[in-house]
């Protein structure tokens, strides 16, 4: 590993002819000697073009003639596919602002170093970075489903129920699962929600969805008890089910008929379509927790109305959203934010379940922020219902 590590090629972009020492001496302490510098951005690019591109790049944010915010945009359209650094003298907000930036531009960013920086905090930063895989063939855009084919599909039951653990933070016990819908085509193999959902809330077709999900999840519950394994279980619940008045009496009727007790059953929720049209989903919503239905509202802190929400709906859970969870452990204004929001949660007597955890910093961010439940692919990607029980007995706390 450190044989690898020598090998790897910098570039380092920053006007300042100290700082080009400094790091670079930096990298030779960390035993880096492929070290490329240049005073400006024009010239960073030039260099990528000329040479074989670096493994990791770091930028300074403040440049003359072309500054670090569009070096990030002109490197993303190179299609660069290294490692990134911002390094810069700005406030942490800045910092973390360029860093959402190069995220954006789908460019891979390790975190940002202020200054002055210490070799310390270099070295831990690089800590993070991946081997570089080798890139994927394009594929060809996803044809869109018609609604003709999903109603074949529900009635053929290639629609499918996969399962990813909830574990709670304190025990280090798996909980809770989420139900996730997939499409087992029988021509275009498995199809992403994305892909089918949407068609289907789109013509009247997502209350049959819904309902086959509610009612193959509670099954599956029904039948890992038998097995000895108490998990509840959280379903979606689209804008399009919380329209229908007898929504919440066709949620009871499933979980009779799969013997599962009300408590045992949280409907997540999305946040940023919850309050296009309130009445309805209001009067549905206070009806499920009467009758003791748990509410979670998902995606929470991408919509624009929540706080709101979190006064005039009854939920007892919030989800974090991924986009605040991961890579928070680096960025500080991620951090207070979910900081902030936990602390909210709590005050309100909320479950707080973080998702999105990816790795050992996000798992050791949330648990130090006091959340009670995490999923993620840190801790299992979605699986099967028939595969849960092997998996439980392989997981352990990190």
């Amino acid at each position: 590993m450190e044989a690898e590590q020598q090998r790897l090629g910098f570039l380092v972009v920053d006007d300042d002819a100290f700082m080009l020492k400094v790091i670079t001496r930096s990298l030779h302490a960390l035993g880096h000697d492929r070290v490329v510098t240049c005073s400006n951005g024009v010239e960073g690019l030039l260099k990528l073009d000329q040479n074989t591109p670096p493994d990791v790049i770091l930028c300074d944010l403040n440049m003359p003639e072309m500054d670090g915010v569009e070096f990030l945009r002109k490197l993303a359209g190179t299609g660069y596919d290294g490692s990134l650094v911002v390094i810069s003298g700005e406030d942490q907000r800045i910092l973390g602002t360029a860093e959402s930036l190069a995220r954006a531009h789908r460019l891979d960013i390790l975190g940002y170093l202020g200054k002055p920086f210490k070799s310390e905090a270099l070295k831990e930063i690089l800590s993070r970075r991946q081997p570089r895989v080798q890139a994927a063939a394009p594929c060809a855009p996803a044809e869109p489903c018609s609604p003709a084919d999903i109603r074949r599909g529900l009635d053929a039951h290639e629609f499918i129920v996969y399962f990813q653990p909830k574990v709670e933070l304190a025990s280090g016990g798996v909980v809770c699962v989420e139900a996730l819908a997939r499409w087992q085509h029988s021509v275009r193999g498995m199809v992403a929600p994305d892909q089918f959902i949407p068609v289907a809330e789109q013509y009247g077709l997502i209350g049959a969805l819904t309902e086959r999900v509610l009612t193959d999840s509670l099954q599956q519950v029904q039948a890992w008890r038998q097995q000895g394994l108490e998990l509840k279980i959280a379903i979606n619940v689209s804008m399009d089910d919380l329209v229908q008045l007898d929504f919440p009496e066709k949620v009871l009727a499933c979980a009779e008929a799969a013997g599962i007790r009300p408590f045992d059953i949280t409907l997540e929720v999305t946040e940023s379509r919850l309050m296009r049209d309130p009445l309805a989903p209001l009067d549905i919503l206070t009806r499920l927790r009467l009758k003791r239905i748990g509410l979670s509202i998902d995606d929470f802190g991408t919509g624009y109305s929540n706080l709101a929400q979190l006064q005039n709906i009854p939920f007892d859970e919030l989800k974090l959203d991924r986009s605040f969870v991961q890579g928070a452990a680096w960025n500080l204004a991620a951090k207070d934010i979910l900081e902030s929001t936990v602390d909210l949660a709590k005050k309100l007597n909320m479950t707080v379940v973080a998702e999105g955890v990816e790795t050992r910093a996000d798992w050791d961010l949330v648990v130090a922020l006091g959340c009670d439940l995490a999923q993620g692919y840190f801790i299992a990607k979605p699986m099967p219902g028939a595969d849960l029980p092997f998996w439980l007995k392989t997981w352990h706390v990190p």
